[in-house]
């Protein structure tokens, strides 16, 4: 699975992902891999939430395809998820600022519609919850979303299948938790059953958070204690 840039990880164990610890963010750099001026580490998100309460920009829906695995696939007809709406807003691990940059929040259909259906019930079930932060998806295309991208990339997020969706914290401020002493362990397990409902494939959560789930479909990796990871099933894949 991969890292925190936002990421996802290899299920490989004692393999580093994407997925870890949100790290400073010194040279944020566009698709095309150029490094951009790093921005301000001070998130709207913190400073003007009621941005995120706004309503979310159309979706231009259209027949997704996730071509390939998560570690090593590209994705057909993606759909960008908005930058906020009902119940959530996004927020880009690199330049640490919400919303995310458009290029980082494109998945499969299904995926943008378990995202928006999730976050938007959960909302409705906790009218006193800050609105959820959803990290990285995928990049238009899918494909690699390597270092090149930001901090050490993420190995998977190459199909449009998995996004990283950031735990509720105990202050109820939006920004990721930096340990998991902050998470609000009941709103976030109340996430992960959420998405399981869903038909989510797995729930990659951190050792720290104290999550739980059926095994097979919630797993513990490393640096997964600021966001769990959620991997939408394949119906290409065969059996």
């Amino acid at each position: 699975m991969l890292v925190c840039a936002g990421a996802v990880i290899v299920l490989a164990a004692g393999t580093a992902t994407s997925d870890s610890p949100l790290p400073e963010a010194r040279s944020p750099v566009k698709p095309g891999g150029i490094p951009s001026r790093p921005s301000s580490p001070t998130s709207p998100l913190a400073t003007r939430p009621r941005r995120a309460a706004r309503r979310a920009a159309p979706v231009r829906w259209r027949r997704s395809v996730a071509v390939g695995v998560p570690g090593a696939g590209r994705l057909v007809g993606g759909v960008k998820l908005p930058a906020r709406g009902p119940g959530f807003a996004t927020w880009d691990p690199i330049t640490r600022r919400s919303p995310s940059r458009g290029w980082r929040r494109f998945g499969t259909d299904r995926l943008v519609r378990t995202l928006l259906s999730v976050t938007r019930r959960y909302a409705v079930a906790h009218p006193g919850a800050r609105p959820v932060a959803i990290g990285d998806l995928s990049r238009p295309r899918g494909g690699g979303f390597g270092p090149q991208f930001g901090f050490i990339g993420h190995q998977t997020h190459q199909n449009g299948l998995d996004a990283d969706v950031y735990y509720p914290r105990t202050d109820r401020r939006l920004t990721p938790p930096k340990s998991a002493a902050l998470i609000d362990r009941r709103l976030a397990q109340d996430l992960v059953d959420r998405f399981l409902a869903a038909g989510a494939e797995a729930v990659l959560i951190g050792p720290a958070t104290r999550l739980k789930g059926p095994r097979g479909r919630v797993k513990v990796v490393p640096n997964h204690d600021n966001h769990l990871h959620v991997r939408m099933p394949n119906p290409r894949r065969g059996p």
